[in-house]
């Protein structure tokens, strides 16, 4: 999971809520039906759902520690490396300008 770009990783997290928040509903609507088969299979469904829940809710905590990470060696590097921060900085700009302009 560390291959994938983050744009892709918000897009699974929102997909796994969708299909959790469908799988609830489904229960929901499931509930009143007789049978030991499918009172077994409701049970095995809402474990799978919440075993879901806890493992997107890991991956919510890791992807916010890792921003957090990342903007902490951002600050400290700009903070020791005042000139090399706005040096990189007008490069990036100079550089999204020139790609810009020529669109």
């Amino acid at each position: 999971m560390n291959d994938m770009s983050d744009t892709q990783k918000d897009k699974l997290m929102t997909d796994l809520r969708v299909v959790i928040s469908d799988a609830e509903e489904l229960l929901k609507m499931t509930a009143d039906e007789a049978g030991e088969s499918a009172a077994g299979l409701r049970n095995r469904v809402q474990q799978r759902m919440n075993q879901a829940k806890a493992e997107l809710i890991h991956l919510q905590v890791a992807a916010v520690a890792k921003a957090k990470e990342a903007g902490h060696a951002t600050d400290e590097f700009v903070h020791e490396n005042p000139w090399k921060a706005v040096g990189i900085g007008a490069g990036v700009g100079l550089l999204i300008g020139m790609l810009i302009s020529r669109r």
